[in-house]
């Protein structure tokens, strides 16, 4: 079988377990983005990804971004997943549509800088640690309600949500909890702030589908999308 063909079949399957997943939560999958993280891998694969139909994919790194993206299809929408250090921001306008990785108003300054000198706008998710885990980004839940104000104050960041992170080796159910307590913290911050905060990107390959039953409007899937890939 060849890689285009494998790619196909994963995300055939992958597609079956989020709409699965949409349709016991009763809502449209329309409403929920699925974001084909694409760090690390070969072009092929994102070729092979893009002329199966998906538009969306994630990158972690800016160093690798900046090489790949230009050698991609224009009509991609681009999502930094990964942590942005500062000195960064710069590369990102006119590649990146999508930063979901704030998670200090240093970061999101350094961002207004960049698309903001240049005419450009970029949408945002304020990256929260609801697991409190120290070797994971985020800010704190009791921090997020200033930062999501810091944010929505400026021009050329426009914010979209909240992200956040499931434990690692934890499986689907045990992430449920973190996947909830991020939708409660955005009602609560909504609330409080009068700032709409529609979208919640959480959920990955182990835990999307219950991500989505909490409330995901982006999941990020990499590796069940190459299942059988590497050589």
């Amino acid at each position: 079988m060849t890689i285009a063909a494998r790619i196909e079949e994963n995300l055939e399957a992958v597609r079956a377990r989020f709409d699965g997943a949409c349709a016991r939560a009763g809502r449209d999958p329309a409403e929920v983005r699925l974001i084909a993280v694409s760090k690390y891998r070969p072009a092929e694969e994102t070729r092979a990804l893009y002329d199966a139909g998906v538009r969306d994919f994630g990158e972690n790194r800016v160093q690798e971004a900046c090489a790949k993206i230009p050698e991609m299809p224009g009509d991609i929408r681009w999502h930094l997943i990964g942590p942005l250090q500062t000195n960064k921001a710069k590369y990102l306008p006119g590649l990146l549509a999508e930063v979901h990785s704030v998670e200090r108003m240093k970061v999101a300054a350094a961002l207004e800088e960049e698309y903001g000198k240049r005419g450009l706008a970029v949408s945002v998710f304020v990256q929260v640690n609801v697991a409190g885990e120290s070797q994971k980004s985020g800010c704190a839940p009791q921090d997020t309600e200033a930062l999501v104000r810091g944010v929505a104050a400026l021009g050329s960041v426009e914010l979209a949500g909240l992200m956040t992170m499931a434990p690692y080796g934890t499986n689907a159910e045990q992430a449920r909890p973190v996947f909830r307590a991020l939708r409660k913290l955005r009602d609560e911050v909504s609330a409080a702030t009068g700032i709409a905060l529609p979208r919640l990107s959480m959920g990955m390959t182990n835990d999307f589908e219950v991500a989505i039953e909490e409330g995901a409007t982006e999941v990020r899937v990499g590796t069940a999308l190459y299942e059988g890939c590497d050589r």
